[in-house]
């Protein structure tokens, strides 16, 4: 394969550690070539992806998501600029509301951690005598003015 990087070499130039990329590799993530000694070899467009995924993450799209969208991208040549900005364009409406919901977070949290009231007297979140705890794990109220969905 031409150009191709090891994955020593994709690791240092993605900045994710080797471990991750055999976890993306296994997840379908990225794809890697193999040597006739069983090494692997990923073509360099994989870096793309990588960052791609990274980011991602850091935004809190799921692994799981973020393999729909990549199987969404040709696999008969590298992606071009049109490729990923339709990909992202798939993205835009959560991440806008991902956006909102954070910056109500940001906003009310002051009040909400910063406030000191400790016997939770005046929380909108309160959950007197735990009375949500049968109703399974996670949480289940939302900040004031949401919907629960």
């Amino acid at each position: 394969m031409q150009e191709a990087l090891t994955i020593g070499q994709l690791a240092d130039r993605s900045g994710v550690a080797q471990s991750a990329l055999r976890y993306y590799e296994r997840m379908g993530l990225i794809r890697a070539d193999r040597t006739g000694g069983n090494q692997r070899r990923y073509h360099r467009s994989e870096l793309r992806r990588v960052a791609f995924v990274r980011i991602s993450q850091q935004v809190g799209i799921s692994l799981d998501d973020i393999r729909a969208a990549l199987d969404s991208l040709p696999a008969s040549r590298t992606p071009t600029a049109e490729d990923w900005t339709r990909l992202s364009a798939i993205w835009r409406d959560r991440l806008d509301e991902k956006i909102k919901l954070l910056s109500k977070l940001r906003d009310d949290l002051d009040g909400c951690v910063g406030c000191g009231c400790l016997s939770l007297q005046r929380c909108a979140l309160n959950n007197m005598d735990d009375r949500l705890g049968a109703e399974g794990p996670g949480p289940r109220l939302t900040l004031p003015g949401r919907d629960s969905t």
